[in-house]
């Protein structure tokens, strides 16, 4: 399966986690993209979304890391999941991509 997500936080940071003057949430991004990273799971990280690929059991794991990774940049977190469950697949993280390509080609 392939889920993307996007973690934000908003309200108050705890102590020590100030937030950016110009409203940035990019240091809150960075410890979430950190354990994603750290998982070993495919993964692939854009502008507004992460996507990653594995198990459901192994990618809802990483996803709740990552969010508790975000928790101290606010008193509230706004998690935003799409998830493509295809059982017996894997490789489709580079795959779909693939696809389409030679779609677009044709």
């Amino acid at each position: 399966m392939i889920v993307a997500f996007s973690i934000s936080p908003s309200g108050e940071p705890q102590p020590g986690h100030a937030r950016a003057e110009d409203g940035s949430v990019s240091e809150a991004v960075a410890a979430a993209v950190a354990v994603v990273r750290a998982s070993g799971l495919p993964h692939r990280t854009g502008s507004m979304f992460t996507e990653i690929e594995g198990e459901w059991d192994e990618v809802f794991a990483v996803v709740k890391r990552a969010t508790e990774a975000v928790e101290p940049f606010g008193s509230r977190i706004s998690l935003v999941l799409k998830a493509d469950i295809r059982p017996g697949r894997s490789g489709e993280l580079d795959g779909k991509v693939t696809r389409l390509e030679q779609a677009l080609g044709e």
